[in-house]
């Protein structure tokens, strides 16, 4: 299935509209897997980088009060930080740190595929090309152009995973579990 979504994707003259196409269909798919453990097997042997940027930015988007309206960028990636909140509620046992966690992971996977999309294909806007196009790109050695958004500065890093941590420690009314800060280590 991951090998015959990944072809999808790249087979399409548009891989970001095909991308966008497959994600939508798949979504309500996802959430209504039940274990975390199934999502993560899911998201994680996905092969399109691209496919699992627009689901995670779904289950994101899916997630907030006011979803933002932006392109992915890693502006992006800080205002789900900020907005979001615990995503999925299926397993009653689980405990409510560990549903930050599974988002923690997710984020973290979002940023990853994020940028492994950008270094893949040069251009952000690249996505729009074709795979024979793209590999014009990447034989004329094109240097990679940054959106504007994805310019972020140390401190607005900083003040978005203080500002989390502190709402996260809020929600859970005690200090936060090893796994957690962990991932916002790494996140960060």
């Amino acid at each position: 299935l991951q090998r015959m979504l990944s072809i999808a994707v790249e087979v399409d003259r548009s891989p970001t509209c095909s991308s966008r196409k497959i994600a939508n269909e798949i979504f309500p798919f996802i959430l209504n897997i039940p274990l975390r453990s199934q999502r993560e097997a899911l998201l994680n042997t996905m092969e399109s980088h691209v496919l699992r940027c627009r689901l995670l930015e779904l289950l994101f988007q899916h997630s907030c009060n006011v979803p933002s309206t932006s392109s992915m960028s890693l502006d992006k990636v800080l205002y789900f930080l900020s907005h979001c909140s615990v995503l999925l509620h299926f397993e009653d046992e689980t405990a409510v740190w560990q549903r930050w966690d599974e988002m923690l992971q997710y984020l973290s996977l979002l940023l990853l595929s994020y940028q492994s999309v950008i270094q893949a294909f040069l251009f952000a806007e690249n996505l729009w090309s074709s795979l024979s196009d793209r590999m014009d790109f990447i034989i004329q050695k094109a240097k990679t152009r940054h959106q504007e958004s994805d310019i972020i500065s140390h401190l607005d890093i900083q003040l978005k995973m203080e500002d989390f941590t502190g709402r996260m420690q809020e929600v859970l009314g005690q200090p936060l579990p090893s796994s957690i800060q962990e991932k916002l280590v790494m996140l960060q």
